[in-house]
């Protein structure tokens, strides 16, 4: 038996450790492309001091702010699922014995009735199995991860993180910081290619194919980048996740994949929050808990619900966990967000 689990362990370490290959290459090339352009670039062939410091400047900024912002989203931890989502042993002893689909609904809407989730499956409440808990609103289980994922927007294998609530806006910041420093570099290297390639034989050496193989790859990833930025860019202005934008939340009035779009400006504040001073730094500003969302549109008895709900969670220490009380969205209308912006 210590010979199985040790083998289990050891795969589990091994398939741990295969996880962090494509962030290894990227890294690597962020490495190499600093070699490429410092060294071969403004040192070896860069002819004026002037120039080389006005690269040099811009460079270092752009690389500084590029690799917080992918540390950021590499190791900031994924927003969970707070505890009084759980089912307790004996809701859940009463789950598992109830017989029939209807049965289970039955208790889970009991649960779901004092917490803050109003999205819902076509059946009944959102429940994960394997967390055994309620889902929140915006909640997503990542099988790779193996965690419920609060606001998760997808599992991204060059961060080797899920990205959700609590990294979303470096994940985005790192997508702009990167096409920008690959823009920088292609069109700073774009001379010296040009020079490169029309007079071949002008320099000699493995600096000029450094050069050359730097500007062919800052164009390609430019190209990649600008389309995923671009994506979660449009994702933000009308505050989508992936996940919903294949698959629209399920609310009590019907699937509506803008049912959180609260206005371009406000979804924008929601993810980088009101202080525009910290917009572009890759630090956590985004507004609320993670758990509870304004919604775009709400009718009386809905209204009505969740607020019943949110004085429910509160008063069972769902405040103590995940700071509601400073939580301005758990207000379900569009003034306390323009107030707060």
């Amino acid at each position: 038996m210590a010979g199985v689990n040790k083998f289990v362990n050891s795969c589990v370490a091994c398939g741990n450790a295969l996880k962090w290959i494509p962030v290894v290459f990227i890294v690597t090339v962020i490495v190499w492309s600093y070699y490429a352009y410092v060294v071969q670039l403004c040192f070896n062939f860069s002819v004026s001091v002037v120039q080389q410091v006005f690269y040099l400047v811009i460079y270092h900024v752009l690389l500084v702010m590029l690799g917080w912002s992918y540390w950021q989203t590499i190791f900031t931890p994924v927003g969970t699922v707070p505890k009084q989502f759980r089912l307790s042993a004996a809701d859940l002893e009463r789950f598992e014995q109830a017989e029939g689909l209807e049965a289970h609904q039955q208790i889970l809407e009991q649960i779901a009735r004092n917490l803050p989730a109003l999205t819902r499956t076509p059946i009944g409440p959102r429940y994960c199995e394997k967390c055994v808990h309620i889902k929140p609103d915006r909640c997503h289980h990542c099988s790779v991860c193996g965690v419920c994922v609060t606001k998760m927007d997808h599992h991204c294998p060059w961060v080797n993180n899920c990205v959700g609530f609590k990294n979303y806006k470096f994940f985005i910041l790192f997508l702009g910081y990167a096409f920008i420093y690959c823009i920088f570099v292609a069109f700073t290297s774009l001379p010296y290619f040009i020079q490169f390639w029309k007079v071949p034989n002008e320099v000699s050496g493995t600096g000029r194919f450094h050069v050359l193989f730097l500007f062919f790859v800052s164009i390609m990833f430019s190209i990649s980048l600008v389309s995923l930025w671009g994506y979660h860019i449009y994702l933000v202005l009308h505050n989508r996740s992936t996940l919903e934008a294949f698959r629209a939340p399920i609310f009590r009035s019907g699937p509506d994949k803008d049912g959180f779009n609260l206005g371009k400006y406000n979804n924008f504040v929601e993810v980088f929050g009101d202080r525009k001073s910290h917009w572009f730094l890759p630090i956590f500003t985004s507004m609320g808990d993670g758990v509870t969302f304004p919604q775009r549109h709400m009718d009386e008895d809905e209204d009505s619900l969740l607020g019943v709900r949110s004085q429910r969670w509160m008063e069972e220490g769902g405040a103590e966990n995940t700071r509601l009380e400073n939580n301005p969205y758990h207000v379900v209308n569009l003034d306390p967000l323009v107030q707060t912006a």
